[in-house]
């Protein structure tokens, strides 16, 4: 029912990026084909789950086991690959095209494909050979020397800046933008996303602040990384954590009131007075521990004084919002996010499990146009799982 249904996606496995691209195409409706190795070649499951099913990031696939070193594999991948609107592929440059599947050959194929490539660091440039991780393409881009405090190291944002957000997203929405163009255009075209690109790009903002002469670069010193004393995570008198960001003038003096922070925190007159930040923080550290989470976040309730109790994940399924808005679901007895964004008439779902590798291998070859002696033979010769 999603927004891209009729849409067939085939997906090349891997970790991190490429799968919630998949992942968020499939909830929006499309049929993604997963093509992963057989059991046989070393599998393709993810570097932290045990079990396929339980690996929630691949929800709403079909699974092909599929040996891409085997001679016979390519003409099986073309052949999907004359049926798709688009791939996922998220292997080093120019593997692809020793596979004999790069984007020249697929492309004259298929013209109207859109060829999705995920990389962290891009097919060009210095280090487009080189392994790297999430941690590694943030640094680079700027973003990950400003998550840290006055003082301290940088903080790596678990993978949620590279990997997903400046990855997985941004070749979601690359591929999304091709694919209306090639309902134009009639042509497809190949999308290059690089996580260092996407990592930046998610910085947009803060480089105009730059350029405004309002964000500075030492770290923890600016007035959303934890630099303000009224845009900062306070522990409680249990060890646990509030997060306040009261940044405009109703909010702050509703924050302020609220807390019992008068004559504590400094007048709406002199707050951004960075040369007081330091101070004010001490000040309000002292005074969020001396009620429990569960006291201040009573007190906030229902208030715009713009603070919120910081959950653990079984807290934040549980929360009355996200329970009202379902943001979070129960699919296949295991609670996670839900699909987002929504839609009022083509509504995203999750379609599937998440499959075991191979698991359709059959079914997705037969509508390929593969008769059953044909999937017998390449099972045989050990090009399939």
């Amino acid at each position: 029912m999603g927004p891209l249904r009729g849409v067939t996606v085939l997906e090349f496995a891997g970790i991190g990026p490429g799968p919630f691209t998949a992942m968020m195409l499939a909830d929006m409706g499309a049929d993604v084909i997963r093509i992963d190795r057989p059991a046989a070649a070393g599998g393709s499951r993810s570097v932290v789950t045990a079990s396929a099913r339980l690996d929630v990031l691949n929800r709403g696939r079909r699974s092909i086991a599929l040996d891409l070193k085997h001679p016979e594999a390519a003409n099986v991948a073309l052949r999907l690959i004359d049926g798709a609107d688009a791939i996922i592929e998220g292997f080093r440059p120019g593997v692809m095209e020793r596979l004999g599947l790069g984007p020249d050959v697929c492309l004259e194929r298929n013209p109207r494909l859109v060829y999705g490539r995920m990389t962290g660091w891009g097919q060009d440039g210095p280090l487009a050979e080189r392994a790297g991780h999430d941690i590694d393409y943030i640094a680079i881009a700027g973003a990950l020397g400003s998550f840290r405090r006055t003082g301290e190291k940088p903080l790596p944002p678990v993978n949620l800046v590279g990997d997903f957000g400046g990855g997985g997203l941004l070749l979601a929405f690359g591929i999304v933008a091709a694919l209306f163009e090639a309902s134009r255009s009639g042509q497809g075209q190949v999308v290059d996303a690089a996580m260092v690109d996407g990592a930046a790009i998610l910085s947009t903002m803060i480089y105009g602040l730059r350029a405004q002469g309002v964000w500075n670069d030492t770290p923890g010193t600016n007035i959303l990384d934890t630099g303000a004393p009224f845009y900062e995570v306070y522990e409680t008198a249990d060890e646990r954590h509030i997060a306040v960001g009261a940044l405009e003038p109703q909010f702050y003096a509703e924050f302020i009131r609220l807390a019992g922070l008068e004559g504590i925190a400094d007048p709406e007159g002199v707050r951004f007075d960075r040369s007081r930040w330091p101070e004010m923080k001490q000040r309000y550290a002292e005074h969020f521990k001396t009620k429990t989470l569960a006291e201040w976040t009573e007190i906030f309730e229902g208030s715009d004084a713009c603070v919120a109790p910081v959950l653990s994940m079984d807290e934040a399924v549980a929360h009355p919002h996200n329970d009202t808005r379902r943001t979070f679901v129960e699919a296949g007895g295991i609670p996670q996010p839900a699909p987002a964004p929504r839609f009022s008439r083509t509504p995203p779902s999750i379609g599937r499990p998440p499959p075991a590798p191979g698991e359709q291998t059959d079914e997705v070859l037969a509508g390929g146009g593969f008769d059953p002696a044909e999937i017998a033979r390449l099972k045989a010769a050990g090009a399939l799982g």
